[in-house]
């Protein structure tokens, strides 16, 4: 059994575009139009190669599927569903900008909601309270601590290195009240190898230890919906040599298998137990952008290439 899937959603439009996002525009050699290049190119291709291969039934054996599923961008709520029906698949291609090159590894992500405790009081008295924010400016440096010297230093030969950052602060509820709490919302980059139970109990002795040394008392409120954790198939791999084969029978120049600091659906092929590669029309240079593209040229190759992938 073999899948191909991709996600139907997109990202919001945002400004600056030059021309409408939602009619695609065609100029150059490249289509314009939001989620052209991530991920409806990969999409269009998808359906294309599901129409040669039926077309040509009698050259090969097995099932092959057709899976676009939604929340790729957010939290991966289709993938995550269809993965938990179990069912049967050896191979899977996820459609995703690469340039239509080879990509067998990418990151993970887990986004833990962090909430400092303090006590309230008048900001007139300070004193006679914790400010929560000094607290989360303490553990703040913590976890750029924690990044410099830990998790930087634990790297993968093709997504790079692991990484913990703030990206949200929130905290205080009014101009004359010492705050008695401030959320951070934390974001912790996994690599192949790194799962989010290990990850989570990183951060939680984090907190356990900024408790013990500096009196900050802090909890996960929550873990924010991501696309989920890191994955890679080998690269001597089946469905990896049959994409390189494929590729290079249409044109593409780089065949080396690769990874992306980005998160996709393959991690829930790969807790089925299928092995797959990302391989996609479209740079993940213009992904996300105004005036989000797709070359032409690709696009048509990525049909053949699906399509070969398969045979």
């Amino acid at each position: 059994v073999l899948a191909f899937c991709t996600h139907l959603d997109v990202v919001q439009v945002g400004e600056g575009w030059s021309q409408d996002p939602f009619r695609l525009h065609e100029a150059g050699g490249l289509l314009y139009g939001r989620g052209a290049c991530d991920a409806k190119g990969s999409l269009a291709a998808m359906l294309e190669a599901l129409r040669l291969l039926a077309a040509c039934r009698d050259a090969w054996r097995g099932t092959v599927l057709g899976v676009f599923v939604t929340d790729e961008e957010v939290g991966s709520a289709g993938a995550r569903r269809y993965a938990a029906h179990r069912p049967k698949i050896d191979h899977a291609v996820i459609g995703e900008p690469t340039n239509n090159g080879i990509v067998i590894a990418h990151k993970g992500s887990l986004r833990p909601l962090v909430r400092v405790h303090g006590t309230a009081t008048h900001s007139g008295t300070p004193d006679l309270g914790r400010n929560a924010i000094f607290d989360a400016g303490r553990l703040c440096g913590m976890i750029r601590t924690f990044h410099a010297d830990t998790l930087r230093h634990r790297t993968h030969k093709l997504t790079g290195s692991a990484s913990l950052t703030v990206t949200r602060i929130a905290g205080g509820i009014a101009d004359n009240i010492v705050p008695d709490r401030c959320e951070l919302l934390l974001d912790r980059r996994m690599i192949p190898g790194e799962d989010e139970a290990g990850a989570t109990a990183e951060i939680e002795a984090l907190l356990a230890r900024a408790a013990a040394e500096h009196g900050v008392q802090a909890e996960i409120l929550e873990l924010r919906p991501t696309t989920g954790g890191a994955a890679e198939t080998a690269p001597d791999r089946p469905v990896v040599q049959a994409a390189i084969a494929a590729a290079r029978l249409h044109g593409v120049a780089d065949l080396v298998p690769r990874g992306f600091q980005g998160a996709c659906d393959l991690v829930h092929f790969r807790t089925l137990g299928a092995e797959g590669v990302v391989l996609g029309p479209g740079s993940l240079a213009v992904a996300l952008k105004p005036d989000e593209c797709l070359p032409k040229d690709e696009l048509l190759a990525a049909s053949l290439i699906y399509r070969d992938l398969a045979l």
